[in-house]
């Protein structure tokens, strides 16, 4: 035999092996094996890191705050992520292109659902290693921690050396139906979705020393509602203390929380859309989640009639599923003075996708000629339209298709450079760092270009997992490789600085430096201060 062809076969047989040393799964009775403060767990080791999914973190009785978990004898399996919190509208039915694209895994569901899920590279060779603690979106409504491949925590782990977290915690009735004014024991339930946050990040300081990592070096972030989320336990007294660092992804909402007028309000209409007298809240705690989902819509719509006839407008998050002010966990909104110091001393590191929701609102223009675009830009700016298409051609000058014009967001990105521009005026407080995402995806030919939730597969290191969405290749891998590092250097140090980008400042009002994650990497200042003001003025 030739020795080029000995030489071939050879290396065939070293890459076979090599794929099979990559994949392969270790499971068994004694495998992964470590303790909690309520037993011991058996997870499994994959690539080398050790899996677990649905630990419980905590357990609630429904609109009850969330509890320890009792004890537990002998090894809890954990290797399968646990339920899901309940949906308002369950998933019957999908549009075929953009499912796809985002490629769910809707999971089951359980009102039992407080569940957490670690990878880590060890659990026996004594290391602290950094925490990263993923909150996933779908506002405040939807979601879970299994519901996009990019939020698989293994190659993120493997890369940085860190323990990535990811949790299901309780969501829209059932985590902030506000019965407060019906008993003490209901004191909290407006916010008892945050408080299972809190909750498993007490978990987090409690055990995850047994999983290899340090509970004095937690870095919560989170993207969309989840980014909101990290915002939201800046604002809270009670997670105080129990993260470090945190990261927001498209998640800087500036609306208003609601007050209690409102929350109680939306709980009394429930009652009364269920026919229960006050006398009879506990009943609340039994009816079948889909009634009580249904009357939950009902009552929001109905309190959004009355605060219209009083000519009060609900916007933002003044009127839906999600925390509010109950002067207890939330004393503040999330932008006000007293919030930023409370976390004055917590670096942030956030951003935005240039397009976000554009594809979807604007998809219809994606192929459209450019007359067909500027009668649109005409008919909707009106005498604003020069001065609109002025400040999109000068924040973004090298965009050539006519659907560009339409597919710039000003919805997500005001809210960060706001949150930017105020956290980094604190005097004496922790850095912030300023990105945009602009890398466009190939998929159905540049279509969904920078699309909301874009960014989670280079963040997470799953360019592979999510190349439905990116499309995979070099290019991308090669981003996700730079992202993913900033985001590990961020969690050790508190600054996303490393080799493989450009030098990136912290930002302040001033500077306005933001670093731009596209297939070159470059940071620049604000580039699109016009646009946003315009915006603000529509």
């Amino acid at each position: 035999m030739k020795l080029k062809t000995i030489l071939l076969l050879s290396l065939v047989v070293i890459g076979w092996s090599s794929l099979n040393a990559q994949t392969e799964v270790i499971t068994g009775e004694d495998v992964a094996v470590t303790d909690t403060e309520s037993g011991k767990v058996r997870g499994f080791i994959q690539n080398g890191i050790y899996t677990y999914k649905g630990i419980p973190y905590a357990t609630a009785d429904r609109f009850m705050p969330p509890s320890k978990v009792e004890p537990w004898e002998g090894v809890r399996s954990s290797t399968m992520y646990g339920p899901v919190a309940p949906l308002m509208t369950p998933t019957t039915q999908v549009q075929d292109e953009p499912e796809f694209v985002f490629d769910h895994d809707w999971g089951y569901t359980n009102e039992d659902c407080l569940r957490i899920n670690v990878w880590t590279p060890s659990i026996d060779d004594n290391k602290k290693r950094p925490v990263l603690f993923w909150i996933h979106g779908g506002g405040y409504t939807a979601g879970s921690s299994q519901e996009l491949p990019s939020y698989d925590g293994e190659n993120l782990s493997n890369k940085g050396d860190v323990v990535v977290v990811s949790i299901n915690h309780r969501l829209n009735i059932l985590g902030f139906l506000d019965l407060s004014a019906y008993g003490d024991k209901y004191k909290e339930s407006a916010n008892n979705s945050m408080l299972d946050i809190v909750a498993a990040l007490d978990w987090v300081k409690t055990n995850i020393s047994n999983f290899g990592g340090d509970p004095n070096n937690v870095t919560i972030f989170g993207q969309s509602g989840g980014g909101a989320k990290v915002n939201t336990l800046m604002a809270m007294p009670k997670a105080e203390g129990l993260f470090h660092k945190a990261i927001n992804q498209s998640g800087s909402f500036r609306g208003n929380l609601s007050r209690q007028e409102t929350t109680r309000a939306i709980a009394a209409e429930v009652l009364n859309q269920l026919s229960l007298s006050e006398d009879q809240v506990d009943s609340l705690q039994t009816i079948p989640f889909d009634k009580l989902s249904a009357a939950g819509t009902v009552a929001m719509q109905k309190v959004a009639e009355q605060m219209r006839a009083k000519g009060v407008v609900p916007v933002g998050l003044s009127l839906n599923w999600g925390p509010s002010m109950d002067g207890n966990v939330l004393p503040h909104d999330l932008m006000s003075d007293e919030s930023f110091e409370l976390s004055k001393d917590i670096p942030l590191l956030l951003g935005t996708t240039k397009n976000e929701f554009t594809p979807f609102m604007n998809g219809r223009f994606f192929k459209a000629s450019e007359e067909e675009v500027m009668t649109f830009i005409k008919e909707t700016y009106k005498d604003k339209a020069d001065d609109y298409l002025a400040a999109v051609k000068k924040a973004y000058p090298n965009d050539t298709r006519p659907s560009d014009l339409l597919s710039i967001d000003a919805t997500f990105r005001p809210g960060a450079v706001f949150q930017a521009n105020k956290k980094s005026k604190l005097m004496n407080g922790a850095p912030v760092y300023m990105y945009l995402f602009t890398w466009q995806s190939p998929v159905f030919g540049g279509k969904y270009k920078s699309l909301h939730c874009m960014e989670l597969p280079f963040v997470f290191d799953n360019i592979e997992r999510g190349r439905q969405m990116t499309g995979g290749g070099q290019q991308a891998q090669a981003l996700a490789d730079k992202m993913s590092s900033a985001w590990i250097n961020f969690a050790k140090t508190g600054n996303p600085n490393h080799n493989g980008l450009p030098q990136w400042p912290a930002y302040n009002p001033e500077n306005t430096s933001t670093m731009f994650f596209d297939n070159t990497c470059e940071v620049t200042p604000q580039h699109d201060k016009e646009f946003l003001a315009l915006m603000a003025e529509m």
